[in-house]
């Protein structure tokens, strides 16, 4: 499988850095493409990358190109998007998949249409870790669970993704992403109320974000983001018979599980990784291996879901992008 990175950023260059690593038979890095000749050029030599291209059309009509990583800002996933599944081409797309729900609807009918894999890096949904846990708690190691309190936060508030709402900025598609899918990972897609409130920025995006899901089953989650300064990032899940803290909802460093009484009972045991990035990837060569057109591990539906979570809570706050 041989993967073009669409776009020169440094999430692009944490999946080089991954794909360099990763050492595998059937995955190799061939291609980066740039708006600018130049920084796919000084992308391809600090990566070692064999092609670069100074246009995203040029990419897509490399024919041996099997799979395109996006790494552009959220606004333009849905015309870059386009642009691949227009030429056939499968995509991993990155987090937040789209900008809204309306985008996301019209991309996966493309992929349908084209025939043509899809699928959204949200990396936690494809890490070993997932499993890990979910595998505890239908164990019942902490009996029966009722809430979940996660959180993420960075100080990047005055990076131009963030601060800018023709980029689709804001700490919500950016970061409040992670939280809202490590709830819905673990409790489920079925939503009864989707509520939160946030404070903006003076451009009129989301820089603090809290966020509450309740489940149609009675459990709850309450939700944190924000771009202003560094969070704990720890998801905690609550059962009746004690809790698991997980260090780091972005990429789990840590899975420890403690008692009624606030005992460390067990700590699970994780994987070496490259960076986490992999997953997604090995996903992607296992659903075009199988000739699928989504991953199992995120489904297009399940996309779909999170992206209305978002847009719910953006109607709340009044936070429209230019382009909507």
């Amino acid at each position: 499988m041989k993967v073009g990175i669409l776009a020169a950023g440094s999430i692009a260059g944490t999946m080089a850095r991954t794909l360099n690593g990763l050492h595998h038979p059937e995955v190799e890095l061939y291609a980066v493409a740039s708006r600018a000749q130049e920084r796919a050029d000084d992308f391809a030599q600090k990566y070692n990358v064999p092609h670069a291209y100074g246009s995203y059309e040029a990419l897509v009509n490399d024919p041996e190109v099997d799979l395109i990583y996006i790494a552009s800002p959220h606004s333009e996933h849905y015309e870059h998007a386009k642009l691949c599944l227009d030429h056939k081409k499968a995509i991993l797309v990155e987090k937040a998949f789209t900008a809204n729900a309306k985008q996301a609807a019209e991309i996966l009918e493309l992929s349908k249409k084209q025939n043509t894999l899809v699928a959204e890096a949200i990396w936690t949904r494809y890490m070993p870790s997932r499993a890990i846990i979910a595998h505890a708690l239908k164990e019942g190691k902490i009996g029966v669970v009722h809430s979940i309190q996660a959180n993420l936060g960075y100080p990047i508030s005055h990076k131009e993704r963030i601060a800018q709402p023709r980029l689709a900025g804001g700490a919500l598609l950016d970061l409040g992403v992670y939280p809202i899918n490590f709830a819905m990972m673990f409790f489920g897609h079925d939503l009864d109320q989707v509520t939160g409130s946030c404070i903006k920025s003076p451009l009129g995006v989301d820089f603090l974000d809290n966020i509450c899901l309740t489940f149609r089953d009675g459990k709850m989650a309450s939700l944190h983001a924000t771009a202003f300064g560094p969070s704990d990032r720890n998801g905690i899940i609550y059962g009746e018979k004690g809790y698991i803290v997980v260090t780091n909802i972005n990429n789990p460093e840590k899975v420890e599980i403690f008692d009624v009484n606030h005992q460390k009972i067990e700590e699970l045991p994780l994987p070496m990784q490259v960076t986490g990035y992999e997953y997604q990837v090995l996903a992607c060569l296992h659903a075009l291996k199988q000739g699928k057109i989504e991953c199992p591990e995120m489904p297009h539906q399940k996309t779909l879901e999170v992206m209305q979570v978002m847009d719910k809570l953006r109607e709340q706050w009044g936070i429209r992008f230019p382009f909507e």
